[in-house]
């Protein structure tokens, strides 16, 4: 399924639903920080996806990093909360999202890096080389606040 994101755009669709996500900064010991190439939408992007019924917020961004890079990871901390109404995310199935993502840090504490089919490579990228890759918005605005070290988390 094809996804399109929209930011501050006058021409995005109305949004139909809301989603609550969580997202994960997890680095290796060299302080590098673990991307996936979206296989819907070719863009970088940090691990993450929707919350499950069954889900915690922080449960939902291990689940999803294991999904999505087969790494078991441990939440350490709270990056912030990513609710901007101007954020809109069409997918070709005709659902227009408006989300609620909470971004975490987290550890590895296991796990194989594997390639899901929501991505076409996985990659751990050093902050200086970040801003080579084509990504959102909005998740280089997750990774410059976790970069940044902040006293406390983003609530936005």
């Amino acid at each position: 399924m094809a996804r399109t994101e929209f930011y501050n755009d006058p021409d995005a669709p109305e949004p139909n639903s809301l989603v609550v996500a969580a997202s994960a900064v997890v680095t290796d010991e060299s302080g590098r920080v673990l991307l996936q190439r979206r296989q819907d939408n070719d863009l970088w992007a940090l691990p993450g996806g929707g919350m499950d019924m069954g889900d915690s917020l922080p449960g939902c961004a291990v689940r999803e990093v294991k999904e999505e890079t087969g790494l078991d990871v441990e939440i350490t901390g709270l990056v912030g909360t990513y609710t901007d109404p101007e954020h809109v995310i069409a997918y070709s199935d005709g659902e227009v999202r408006r989300q609620f993502n909470i971004c975490f840090t987290a550890r590895i504490v296991g796990g194989t890096l594997t390639i899901s089919d929501e991505s076409t490579e996985l990659r751990f990228v050093a902050p200086g080389q970040l801003g080579t890759l084509a990504m959102h918005h909005t998740q280089r605005l997750r990774i410059q606040h976790y970069l940044e070290r902040r006293s406390a988390p983003y609530l936005g």
